[in-house]
Parts: structure tokens; sequence; C-alpha cells
């Protein structure tokens, strides 16, 4: 029996170490600023992509990865009959996926494409629960039931600092975002359905932590807590006290770092992502 290799993109916070150790394959996408294009991950980080963005007018513009470079990966690592698994950020947010479905039809390989539903460690968990299975032996109908276990039982949530961005990007109207920025009003968001749902809205940082901290709390309960992921642009008023306050309720392995510059891109500076699963 061949093994399986485990293929994502550049949106899910994997650390290089666990890139290499589970020898997971990352297709990056492209980021566009003031018509210079750069790779996420590659020739650009997150600190050095933020200090970009807040000079420039207009919101970058991300774009997912070609349909080319995904049948060469697939060709390259499906030649010797070795199966390949793909698992990329939510459809509802990027055309990733799609490239990946297309490439699919047109390698020898065999390939199978999931849509994660998600981004961020929402992602990351999904990627690093197959990359640990395939290592393991397991098929891939048991990892992708695995899947589906982890995808129903994961949530994430983004909470934005300025609402510029979004206005920017056209994902709510320019009226909304007088009346947001006049209150200060930060919008919480889930990615339930993989998409962006706002689900409340507080006046200050110390309200977002205190709403987050209790949703993680009603949501665990009594369950296996399997992973907790918080994702910042900078937005370290929000993401170190929520952050402490997760470790002092008992859980000590919270994944802590910078977004991916393709999620910066829409929610802009001082966001966070707040992602965790259970069993």
């Amino acid at each position: 029996m061949g093994r399986i290799h485990i293929v994502t993109d550049s949106t899910g916070e994997l650390t290089k170490e666990e890139i290499e150790k589970y020898q997971i394959h990352v297709v990056p996408l492209t980021i566009q600023i003031d018509q210079e294009t750069y790779i996420d991950g590659v020739n650009i980080d997150p600190v050095e992509f933020l200090e970009k963005m807040a000079n420039v007018p207009e919101l970058p513009k991300s774009s997912q990865p070609a349909v080319g470079v995904f049948k060469e990966l697939f060709d390259e690592l499906g030649s010797n009959g070795d199966e390949v698994l793909v698992i990329t950020m939510t459809g509802g947010m990027s055309g990733t996926v799609k490239s990946a479905e297309a490439a699919a039809t047109m390698t020898e390989s065999k390939v199978v494409v999931v849509d994660s539903r998600f981004i961020s460690f929402g992602l990351g968990f999904q990627v690093l629960e197959a990359a640990q299975m395939a290592e393991e032996g397991k098929t891939m109908e048991e990892i992708l039931k695995r899947l589906d276990h982890v995808r129903s039982n994961t949530n994430l949530y983004v909470v934005v600092d300025t609402l510029e961005n979004l206005i920017k990007g056209g994902r709510i109207g320019k009226g909304t975002g007088l009346i947001g920025s006049l209150l200060n009003i930060k919008p919480i968001a889930s990615l339930e359905g993989g998409a962006y749902n706002p689900v409340a809205k507080v006046r200050s940082h110390k309200q977002v932590v205190k709403y987050l901290l209790q949703k993680f709390q009603e949501d665990t309960n009594g369950k296996v807590i399997k992973g907790v992921g918080i994702a910042h642009a900078q937005g370290l008023k929000m993401a170190d006290p929520l952050k402490t306050m997760i470790e002092e309720s008992g859980y000590h392995d919270v994944k802590f770092g910078y977004t991916s510059p393709i999620i910066s891109t829409h929610t802009g500076p001082g966001a966070i992502g707040f992602s965790y699963y259970t069993d």
C-alpha cells in the first residue's frame, strides 16, 4: 500500500516544524500590493505585509494558486501510485479549492480534494489530523471520516479592530462602516458554514475577550479539547488576554501567532482569529 501525501494552501498557520515533520506540501497563494506580487510565506512575512498594507491606499489583492501548479504537484506525488489528499481554505473566501479540483480532473494521480470550510488554525487542525493519520498508515476513507468529525466540531471566530478593510473589500457597506467607526464597534463573526457570519457587536477589546471566552467555555464544557489557536494581525490587545484566560481555564497548549497575509488583507490590522475543536 502506497502512502497518502497531504497538500494544503498557505493559510493554515502551520509552523515550519509541523510542515517538515509530516512532509506536508504547501501550495501558496499570491498577493499583490501596489503592483508588486508576493508569494505568501515565501518572499513576504506577516509583519512585513502589515507594514506595506498600512502604506498603500488600495486593498491588496490575493490570488489562488494556478491550476497548473496543483497539477504539476499531483503528477509528481502520485507518479508511483501514491494517493494525494488536498485540504484547502474555505471555498466561501477563495477559489483555491476550485483550482485544486480542476487540477485533480487533469492528472493521472489519485487525488481527493476537501474544502475545510475554515481558514487559519481551523484549517490547520484538519491538515495536522490528516497528516498524523497518514503517517500512521490510515486509509483515505478513515482520514476523510475523521476530517468530517473535526470539521463539525470546530469553531472559529474572527474579530476585526477596524472596519476599513471589510468596507474596501465590499464585505460590508460604507454606511455600516461609518456607524461602526463612530461607535467604535468591534464586530465578531463566526465562520460557520465556511462563510463570514456576523454574530455579535461589542464596544471594547475587553468585551471581545469576555464574549469569546464565554463561547469557548460553553462549547467545550464536558468535552475533550483537541486544539486551540489564536492568530492575530498585530491584535495583541485582544489576543494576549484571551490566551491568558484560556490557559487559566486549564488548557495550556494554545497555538499562537501571526495570521497569513491573505487573511489580514480582509480583516485589516488589529484583528484576531480564534479557533478551537473538541472530541
